[in-house]
């Protein structure tokens, strides 16, 4: 379905500007002119790991004593967002899995931490990073285009500075994904996708910054127990 009329009257968004449009008046905004089934993709989009959807996904999956519970719930709203009828939504999730665990896979072997408790979900990708080979011959660079980008993310030691570069690394595949796209859904899902990157830099100093990646590092290693 096309949203002309909605896409169209949106201001353009640019990295590192803030959004005209404050949050919660683009959600009420998409709310009004989406069909509601479309909406429901917004709302998964918009979903972390705490959501009370995942809590009856935790209830309804099988046990298991590798992840952490945290990681096992980012597991399970994965796996739920890669099920979604929308094309678009479902590779959404995915690239983020993939970029994750990557990511996640290239600090513990550069670390010595174990890997099978790093990685979450169970696609091509999440298998090869748990045999531990991030090399050409092991299939990632053609599952993962932009292997060589997140890799390279895990070389920054500025943690706020290395969130900043993923958060890029997202934008430029919302870009990528919607450059053939024209006043569809798809345009619509890209700039909620985008103007949330924006709202969650908004305001964060460099200080704010350090010590909520501080404390969720510590927190990884705490939950993990690498």
């Amino acid at each position: 379905m096309q949203y002309t009329y909605l896409i169209s009257g949106l201001d353009d968004l640019q990295l590192g500007q803030s959004p005209k449009m404050p949050y919660n008046e683009l959600l009420q905004l998409l709310e009004e002119q989406l069909t509601e089934e479309d909406w429901h993709l917004v709302e998964l989009l918009k979903m972390k790991y705490d959501d009370p959807l995942v809590d009856e996904l935790l209830e309804q999956a099988d046990p298991q004593d590798v992840l952490s519970e945290m990681d096992y719930r980012t597991q399970l709203l994965y796996e739920y967002g890669m099920k979604a009828d929308n094309k678009f939504v479902r590779e959404w999730f995915e690239f983020n899995l993939n970029l994750n665990n990557i990511l996640a896979a290239t600090i513990c072997l550069k670390h010595g931490y174990d890997i099978q408790k790093a990685i979450v979900g169970d696609n091509d990708v999440a298998q090869i990073l748990r045999k531990g080979n991030l090399t050409k011959n092991s299939g990632l660079a053609v599952a993962v285009p932009d292997l060589k980008e997140i890799v390279a993310l895990a070389e920054i030691d500025d943690l706020l500075e290395r969130e900043r570069a993923t958060d890029m690394l997202r934008w430029q595949w919302l870009e990528e994904a919607t450059l053939f796209c024209y006043f569809e859904l798809d345009n619509a899902l890209a700039y909620f996708l985008q103007a949330s990157i924006l709202h969650r830099w908004d305001g964060l100093t460099k200080e704010q910054g350090e010590k909520v990646f501080n404390g969720i590092v510590a927190g990884m290693k705490r939950d993990v127990k690498f």
